[in-house]
């Protein structure tokens, strides 16, 4: 008997795939109508409809349950994927990020939303955060700080008299991109980026293009989209931007430091979502101010060390009252209900002139 050719069992196995996706696909139906139901109910008890807790224990018990060959990370993309979908079934997410599209706060968004979230995008931060906090949209995306520039300060102060607080972090590796209409460095007289991706890309952009204006704009997407309508320009930004607005990759991964990440805050007002329940793997992050006295600043401390608690960033922002006053963001690890920190935050609170809890969430690995 002659033994199939290659094409012959190639064939034969695109038909038990063809078969697997018809099954697949009547399986991820059959889960969208039963997610139709939940939000029947949830509907009818006013409870929330997105749930990053829900999101996470789903995934994990995916994971923990996958003999391969797929890898955990890709189910985990997966599930996340299936999830949103049927999510949108019932009750799409408004998701305000910084625009236009192309940008790495929309690539954030859809890491922790899925790409079935309604995106609402954004000039800048300021209007992110009021989407969010007069309900145009129901959650927001903004950047908190870069491995390599430290805090993004604006997001910092608009925190301070904004009603939302944090219910989730998304980190991402940024890797920023030389983008233009013709594909070389000859006559680029202008490269436009968000502040920040240029402060990142400095040295490179000295060492190629020592002529050339820096051109700060509201985002990288931003830079990319007006690079889009002058030879004479380009801007820094992502691949997802590259692809956007049609324009050639002149030079990949021009950041200053190979190991470049950016820290993204997801903010919702209380009523939309409360404070996620304890994960194991927590940051509750604050922002204190203390009277100006010698020592103030060395007492906020003590609370955390008595208590044992671990402080993972303290950074400090000028209160703009002109006597020198600065408001002080703290980021703890652990979460409120747990008793080491809710006694640490007791104590801290008492020795504050103004004190705001920011949100506590699981941290993004």
């Amino acid at each position: 008997m002659t033994a199939p050719s290659q094409s012959e069992a190639l064939g034969a196995l695109r038909v038990q795939i063809d078969a697997l996706d018809q099954q697949l696909l009547a399986l991820l139906n059959q889960r969208a109508r039963v997610a139709e139901q939940v939000g029947d109910i949830k509907r009818a008890e006013g409870s929330p409809f997105f749930r990053p807790d829900r999101v996470a224990q789903v995934i994990e018990k995916i994971q923990k349950a996958n003999q391969g060959p797929l890898l955990n990370q890709h189910v985990g993309s997966i599930w996340r994927e299936i999830m949103s979908a049927c999510l949108a079934l019932e009750a799409p997410q408004r998701v305000a990020v910084l625009g236009p599209q192309g940008t790495f706060c929309e690539q954030a968004a859809i890491e922790f939303f899925g790409s079935a979230a309604n995106l609402i995008y954004c000039a800048n931060f300021d209007e992110v955060f009021h989407a969010t906090a007069a309900g145009t949209a129901q959650f927001g995306v903004v950047g908190m700080e870069n491995s390599t520039e430290g805090v993004v300060a604006r997001s910092l102060d608009l925190f301070l008299r904004s009603p939302v607080h944090v219910v989730g972090e998304v980190s991402l590796l940024v890797r920023h991109n030389l983008l233009r209409q013709l594909n070389h460095l000859d006559g680029i007289e202008v490269v436009m980026a968000h502040p920040q991706a240029l402060a990142q890309c400095q040295n490179w952009l000295s060492q190629h293009l020592p002529n050339a204006e820096r051109r700060a704009v509201s985002s990288n997407a931003e830079g990319a989209r007006l690079a889009a309508v002058n030879p004479s320009w380009a801007g820094v930004a992502s691949e997802r931007a590259a692809a956007q607005f049609g324009l050639h990759i002149v030079s990949h991964a021009i950041q200053d430091e190979a190991y470049n990440r950016t820290r993204f805050a997801v903010i919702t007002l209380p009523q939309t979502l409360a404070m996620p329940p304890a994960s194991g793997r927590d940051c509750t992050s604050l922002v204190v101010s203390v009277p100006n006295r010698p020592g103030a600043v060395h007492d906020l401390l003590v609370p955390l060390k008595n208590n044992g608690v671990s402080m993972t960033r303290f950074e400090s922002r000028p209160a703009k009252s002109g006597q020198w006053e600065y408001y002080f963001y703290i980021d703890i690890a652990g979460h409120p209900s747990q008793p080491h920190v809710a006694a640490a935050l007791k104590e801290l609170q008492g020795l504050c002139a103004f004190y705001k809890v920011l949100g506590a969430y699981p941290v993004n690995e």
